[in-house]
C-alpha cells in the first residue's frame, strides 16, 4: 500500500462556493493555486488538472501584479511550456504572458549561459550538439584511440555516450555506473576514462557544448561569482513533471532560489511520483520525496480527483500501484472520479501474438463503427518492436496508423545532413558538423577526411576568426577526388552565398538544398521524399531571424517524426496511434489497447531482479491504465513464437504479467476468439503465412 510521508495541505480558510465556480477549480486544487508563504509540492496524480492548476497559479501570480520577467515556467517539453503559457495569455493579460520565462530544463540554460556564460569561461558562440551528434563525437574520440580495433569486446559509441550520460547526469561515479547497470564493461574503465576525457577536451577545444554540458554550466554559475545574480533573477519559480528530474535539476532549482532573507523565491514543484518513469535517463524520484528536505518548511497538497478516466479503469490503476514493493515510499493518494459508469477493464487472453493482433485489429474496427475515431484509440507497448506483428496486420487490413517511439525527425540522416550545414555556417569550427558534410560527398572516404582535415586545419585549437575553416573552404583550400568535382564545388558556392549574403534562416536551407539534392540522389532512396523533408525544415525556419536560434532551438527541442502510416490517409485524416508506454505519457483516449502483457515484457525482462527497477516497470504499467477515459483492454499472448513470422511452431509459454495477476478480479476476463482450446493443438497453417509472405512482398512495391 502507500506510505504517506507528507500531510496534505488544507486552505487557512476554505474557499466559498462562489470562489470556487468562479474559478472552476476544486478544494484542493485551489489550495494549490492561493498558497503563499512557504514551498509548495503539488503531487498531482494523473488526470487531476495539473495543468490547469499550474496554469491557474501563474494566472494568480501575475494578477497580483508580478513582474513577468520575473517569473520562470521549467517544463519537459517546449510544447508543454507553450501551451501553458497560451492557456496563460487568454486567461490574463497576453502581453504580460509573453514575457514569462517559460521553456525546459535545456532551453533555459543555454537561453541564460547566452548571457552569463563568459563568467564560466564558454565562448560567446557556443554551438549546442543534439544528442546524435554527440554520440557521433564519442564513436570519433573512440575509433581515433584505437579502442574499437581490440580483439576483446569493446562498447560501441551509443552504449559509450549512455554511460557517460548516466554518470554525469545521476552525478554518479563511473565504476558504480559499471557496476550497477553495465558490468560486463566494467574492465573497460580505464579506457572508458580515456575516451571522456577526450571526449571533453575535443568539445571545449571545438567550442560545443551537449545537453549534459548545459545543465553542468547552469549549475555552475549559480555556484560561482555570479552566483548572487542569478540567484536574483527570478521571484516565483514552477517546475512541472518534478519528478522527472535529475540530481543537476534539482541542484539548480535550488541555486536559483533565495533562502532566509526577506524576499524568499516562491517555488512550487508539481508532480506525480507515481508516474516516475524516467530512470534510465538517469531522472531520480528521490528528489520529489526530499522536498521538504530541499526546501524546508515545504508544504504538500494532493490532487486525487480524476477527470479523466471511470471509476472501474481507476480501481484497476490504484490496484495495480498498490503492490509497489516494500522500501518504495509514495505520496498517500487513491485515484477517485464522479463517472462511476462505465465498462469494467477487460483482461484478454490470446493464443499467441498473432491471435492478439488480429483481436486489436477487430477491436479497433469495431469501435470505430460504434461512432468512436481510430484517433481517439492507441495501443501501448513497453518496446517499440513489440508492436510489429500488429502493424502488418493493420497493414493487411487498410487501417491507416501512426507509431511514436521510434525514430525522430531530426534523427533521420538527410535531416541531420541539412543541419550540419547550417552549424558549420554558425560555427566553422564545428569538426563534427564538417565531418558529416565531408563523407556524404561520392568519392570521399575517412583517408580523404583526414588530409582534408589537415588542409583546413580543423584541428586548430582557437582559429583565427579571419582565417576560419569555413573561409579556406570556400577560397578554394581543399583537394577532392575528380569523382567529387561538381558536388564540392556546389558545397563551395553554397556555403560561400550564405556567408556573404545575410540570408535568413529560411533562405540559408533554400540555398542549401541545391548541394543536398545533387548528394541525396547518389546517397539515399527515395531522395524526393527527403527533399521534401528539407523543404518542411525552410517552413519552419521562415519563423526564425537568427540561425544561432533556430539550430538551438531544433537541437533542444526537436518535433518527433511519427512512424509510416499504412498506406495513404484516409480524406476524413484519421488514424491510430501505436505508442510507446514511455512516449504516451501525459496523452490521453477514449480507448486503450495494452498490448504483451505478459513478465519480460511487463515487466521487462532487464528490470527483474532490481527492485528499483521493478518498481519503475510497476509505475510504467499504471502510466499505461491511467491514459484510459472510457475503454481499457490489457492483452496477454499465452506463446511466443521463437520465429515470429515463419512457418515452425516452435514457441515458449508466456505467464500473465506479475502485476496483473494479483489484481485479476479488477478486470472482466475475456478469450479472443480463435483461442485455442485447452485440449486442442492448433498447427499453424501453411497458407496464413504464404498469405502474410504475399502481403508483405506486395506492399514493397505497390
Amino acid at each position: 500500500m502507500f506510505a504517506t510521508t507528507h500531510d496534505v495541505a488544507q486552505p487557512a480558510s476554505g474557499p466559498t462556493d462562489d470562489a470556487r465556480a468562479s474559478s472552476d477549480l476544486n478544494t484542493q486544487q485551489f489550495a494549490a493555486v492561493h498558497h503563499v508563504g512557504s514551498p509548495l509540492l503539488i503531487v498531482a496524480g494523473a488526470g487531476t488538472g495539473k495543468t490547469k492548476t499550474l496554469v491557474t497559479r501563474v494566472v494568480r501570480i501575475l494578477d497580483e501584479g508580478a513582474d513577468p520577467n520575473r517569473v520562470l515556467l521549467l517544463t519537459f517539453t517546449r510544447r508543454a511550456a507553450s501551451e501553458m503559457l497560451g492557456r496563460v495569455a487568454a486567461a490574463s493579460d497576453e502581453r504580460s504572458a509573453s514575457h514569462v520565462w517559460g521553456g525546459t530544463f535545456h532551453s533555459t540554460a543555454n537561453r541564460l549561459l547566452r548571457n552569463f556564460g563568459s563568467s564560466a569561461g564558454l565562448p560567446e558562440g557556443f554551438t549546442v550538439l543534439d544528442q546524435g551528434d554527440s554520440t557521433d563525437l564519442m564513436g570519433l574520440v573512440r575509433t581515433e584511440a584505437g579502442f574499437g580495433e581490440r580483439s576483446k569486446r569493446f562498447p560501441r559509441k551509443e552504449t559509450i555516450a549512455s554511460i557517460y550520460s548516466r554518470t554525469v547526469n545521476g552525478q554518479a561515479k563511473l565504476g558504480d555506473v559499471l557496476d550497477t547497470s553495465y558490468p560486463w564493461y566494467a574492465d573497460h574503465i580505464e579506457a572508458l576514462k580515456t575516451i571522456f576525457t577526450d571526449y571533453t577536451a575535443r568539445k571545449r577545444r571545438h567550442q560545443v557544448l551537449d545537453y549534459d554540458d548545459l545543465l553542468l554550466f547552469w549549475r555552475g554559475i549559480t555556484v560561482g561569482p555570479t552566483g548572487d545574480i542569478i540567484g536574483n533573477l527570478f521571484d516565483h519559480i514552477l517546475i512541472d513533471e518534478f519528478q522527472d528530474t535529475n540530481p543537476i535539476q534539482c541542484d539548480i532549482i535550488r541555486g536559483m532560489c533565495r533562502t532566509g532573507d526577506e524576499r524568499p523565491t516562491d517555488v512550487c514543484a508539481v508532480g506525480d511520483d507515481a508516474q516516475a518513469i524516467y530512470g534510465f535517463r538517469s531522472a531520480t524520484v528521490q528528489n520529489m520525496w526530499d522536498f521538504s528536505d530541499h526546501f524546508p518548511g515545504a508544504t504538500t497538497v494532493t490532487l486525487d480527483q480524476n477527470y479523466r478516466s471511470t471509476s472501474p479503469i481507476l480501481d484497476a490503476a490504484n490496484a495495480v500501484l498498490s503492490q509497489t514493493p516494500v522500501g518504495q515510499q509514495h505520496f498517500g493518494k487513491e485515484l477517485w472520479s464522479d463517472r462511476t459508469d462505465g465498462r469494467q477493464p477487460a483482461l484478454v487472453t490470446h493464443h499467441d501474438e498473432g491471435a492478439q493482433s488480429r483481436a486489436v485489429a477487430d477491436a479497433v474496427l469495431d469501435a470505430r463503427e460504434r461512432g468512436m475515431d481510430l484517433r481517439d484509440q492507441v495501443v501501448l507497448v513497453r518496446s517499440g518492436h513489440h508492436s510489429d506483428h500488429l502493424e502488418l496486420e493493420l497493414t493487411r487490413r487498410d487501417v491507416p496508423f501512426v507509431k511514436y517511439g521510434g525514430l525522430k525527425y531530426l534523427e533521420a540522416a538527410h535531416v541531420k545532413d541539412l543541419l550540419s550545414l547550417l552549424r558549420i555556417l554558425d560555427n566553422p569550427s564545428d569538426e563534427l558538423a564538417w565531418h558529416r558534410v565531408l563523407r556524404s560527398i561520392d568519392g570521399v572516404g575517412p583517408s580523404t577526411i583526414r588530409r582534408l582535415s589537415g588542409e583546413l586545419d580543423l584541428g586548430r585549437d582557437a582559429p583565427d576568426p579571419h582565417d576560419d575553416p569555413l573561409r579556406r573552404f570556400v577560397e578554394g583550400q581543399g583537394r577532392f577526388p575528380p569523382a567529387a568535382t561538381e558536388q564540392a564545388a556546389e558545397l563551395r558556392s553554397a556555403l560561400s552565398d550564405c556567408g556573404d549574403r545575410m540570408l535568413s534562416p529560411a533562405e540559408e536551407v533554400n540555398r542549401l538544398t541545391n548541394f543536398c539534392e545533387l548528394v541525396f540522389r547518389n546517397r539515399y532512396d527515395n531522395a524526393d521524399a527527403r527533399l521534401a523533408d528539407i523543404d518542411q525544415l525552410a517552413a519552419t525556419a521562415r519563423s526564425y531571424s537568427s540561425r544561432s536560434r533556430f539550430l538551438t532551438e531544433l537541437t533542444l527541442d526537436p518535433p518527433a517524426k511519427t512512424g509510416d502510416r499504412a498506406g495513404p490517409p484516409h480524406l476524413d485524416d484519421d488514424w491510430l496511434t501505436i505508442s510507446t508506454i514511455h512516449s504516451a505519457k501525459g496523452g490521453e483516449w477514449r480507448a486503450v489497447h495494452v498490448l504483451h502483457a505478459a513478465d519480460g515484457n511487463i515487466p521487462s525482462d532487464m528490470a527483474i531482479g532490481d527492485s528499483e527497477g521493478l518498481a519503475e516497470e510497476l509505475r510504467l504499467l499504471y502510466v499505461a491504465l491511467t491514459r484510459a477515459k472510457d475503454e481499457l483492454s490489457v492483452h496477454v499472448p499465452l506463446r511466443f513464437h521463437a520465429n515470429r513470422f515463419g512457418a515452425d511452431d516452435r514457441h515458449l509459454y508466456a505467464q500473465m504479467s506479475r502485476f496483473i495477476e494479483p489484481v485479476r478480479d479488477y478486470f472482466d476476463e475475456v478469450r479472443s476468439a480463435d483461442h485455442a482450446p485447452d485440449d486442442q493443438t492448433i498447427e499453424l497453417s501453411s497458407v496464413g503465412v504464404t498469405e502474410e509472405v504475399d502481403i508483405l512482398l506486395s506492399s514493397l512495391w505497390e
